[in-house]
């Protein structure tokens, strides 16, 4: 069969979300259309082609050898098509992860790109960790995130860019009857005995128990062993109430009912927050992001680092070469 004349780019989409989901339900969800409406397309995109791009089976979906030579292809036009819209102030999007609800870093740079791009919408999304959020960002279902670049693994760190936006400070979350709950501020050696939950065992996170196992080493505290997931605030406090352990957090935190949040002194440990994206994402309100997380970040003075701060030195080297 001959090659077809043109063809559609929302037909590229489809096979794109279905090879990279391997899942017609969850690509369905992550295009925001009905299941049947994609399956019509990816078979419309199979007869243009003259080919089959998947095997289906009650099972699982995979790719043909046909379908593997097209998704490079694909990728490249849809990615040419993007920057194309971009040029003439028809952009898609932009798909920014704020880590989780509550945090207010990433929040307060995107409210100010809003701010300074209200032609260009920009979603908001909650990955819960910069590793997971990273593999998000190179595969192209997300656009950009925010936490530690130092972190991550050198092969995720080749296909991204960052922009430091703060050196935020850390504190510890303590059941409001805790034997340290009632201090103002938590010195670090006050700590010493304790496990603290870091977030050991969750492969979202690895780069914030990596942070967290340099802050205690030496200083008699251990990472509390791995627990369950909890997502949302109800199975948070759950798990909390149920192990005792203190959490390791930052300062702005959101409050929950029964603990508390203590800012960690002596020293200040401080969390590096990059805004990171896929390297050669072409799109108007990245501009404005950027602009939006160097703007906050003076105003606040966010990478005026405390005399008195703590920062593993590979992080600083991170932080302050850019």
């Amino acid at each position: 069969m001959p090659a077809p004349a043109h063809l559609d780019p929302r037909l590229l989409r489809s096979f794109l979300a279905v090879a990279e989901e391997l899942h017609f339900t969850r690509a369905a969800a992550r295009l925001y259309v009905a299941q049947q409406a994609l399956s019509r397309d990816i078979r419309r995109l199979e007869r243009e082609l003259g080919v089959d791009l998947f095997v289906r089976t009650t099972r699982q979906v995979t790719l043909t050898d046909d379908g593997e030579r097209l998704l490079p292809y694909a990728r490249r036009a849809l990615q040419a098509q993007d920057e194309l819209l971009a040029a003439f102030g028809q952009a898609r999007p932009l798909l920014v992860d704020l880590n989780s609800p509550g945090l207010n870093t990433g929040r307060r740079v995107l409210l100010r790109a809003r701010e300074l791009a209200p032609e260009h919408e920009l979603m908001a999304r909650y990955e819960s960790g910069l590793t997971y959020a990273a593999g998000e960002l190179i595969a192209g279902r997300l656009d950009a995130t925010f936490g530690r670049f130092a972190g991550l693994d050198p092969a995720l760190r080749a296909g991204l860019d960052h922009q430091p936006v703060r050196y935020e400070p850390m504190a510890v979350v303590l059941p409001e009857d805790h034997r340290l709950a009632g201090l103002a501020e938590v010195p670090l050696a006050a700590l010493a005995g304790e496990s603290v939950y870091a977030g050991a065992g969750n492969p979202r996170t690895p780069e914030w128990t990596d942070l967290a196992g340099r802050l205690f080493e030496g200083r008699g505290i251990r990472i509390a062993p791995p627990m369950p997931l909890a997502i949302g605030e109800e199975e948070f406090q759950r798990i909390m109430a149920k192990t005792r352990h203190p959490v390791l957090a930052v300062r702005d935190f959101p409050p929950m009912p029964a603990s508390v949040v203590r800012p960690l002194v002596d020293p200040v440990p401080l969390s590096p927050v990059s805004l990171v994206w896929r390297r050669r994402l072409s799109h108007p309100a990245l501009d404005a992001l950027r602009r939006a997380a160097a703007q906050v970040s003076a105003d606040e003075g966010w990478l005026r680092r405390p005399p008195e701060g703590w920062l593993p030195a590979d992080d600083e080297d991170v932080m302050t070469t850019g």
